[in-house]
């Protein structure tokens, strides 16, 4: 029994240790004859690599670091989309999950852009056309903007999957009260579940095309 509508978040609820290991149970989804035999699954998911590749290769400009950023995309997808099975812990709704993968990936370029392209960081402190008067005002809105960028990454990814999982508990905690509408609440968690399917799929592509387009301005 939950103590309150918050204990499906809480790591300690059954066991700590067990709790974080389901953001590896997706290695665990793919069959083995996945890796052998071609099949649909094989397919869709190339076809979703090279749709995602040339994406963020426009982005980039570089062939080889795509390869980073499909991996974060399928890592966080496979994490959102496990936490919507009961009794599968949501890692991907706490902080220190989404900033253990922000942080680390802004500070990454942060210190390759100010090292190797130090002119270049400069000169996005400062937007094309701004008045002179203004740049003393411009540099500290973009240097709080861009401070700031890893929390935005981690809270908008851990708000959203908070978001739907609680209104799904809200809606599962009515049933015993709405005895003549069942259906009605049965179809509308079944709705729910579908766009928190979408939702995890395009919280984890807003996550990998954002950290694309803060690599590009290090370049």
């Amino acid at each position: 029994m939950m103590s309150n509508l918050f204990s499906n978040f809480d790591p300690s609820t059954i066991f700590f240790s067990l709790n974080w290991i389901s953001s590896y149970l997706g290695i665990l989804i793919i069959p083995m004859i996945y890796w052998l035999i071609p099949n649909r699954l094989m397919i869709l998911n190339s076809k979703l690599c090279m749709t995602l590749h040339k994406e963020f290769k426009i982005l980039t400009k570089k062939n080889s670091s795509t390869l980073i950023f499909i991996s974060l995309f399928y890592f966080i997808f496979f994490n959102n989309l496990l936490g919507l099975f009961p009794y599968i812990f949501t890692s991907s709704s706490h902080l220190i999950f989404s900033l253990a993968l922000a942080l680390p990936i802004w500070l990454t370029f942060m210190i390759f852009g100010w090292i190797n392209n130090n002119q270049m960081m400069f000169a996005h402190l400062v937007p094309q056309g701004t008045p002179p008067i203004l740049m003393p005002f411009m540099v500290c809105i973009e240097t709080i903007s861009n401070i700031i960028r890893p929390g935005t990454l981690a809270v908008r990814l851990s708000a959203n999957m908070i978001a739907g999982h609680l209104l799904l508990t809200l809606l599962g905690n009515t049933g015993p009260m709405l005895k003549f509408m069942v259906l009605i609440l049965i179809f509308t968690q079944i709705l729910l579940f579908i766009l928190e399917m979408a939702v995890a799929m395009i919280q984890s592509y807003v996550f990998a095309i954002l950290s694309t387009l803060y690599s590009s301005e290090v370049n």
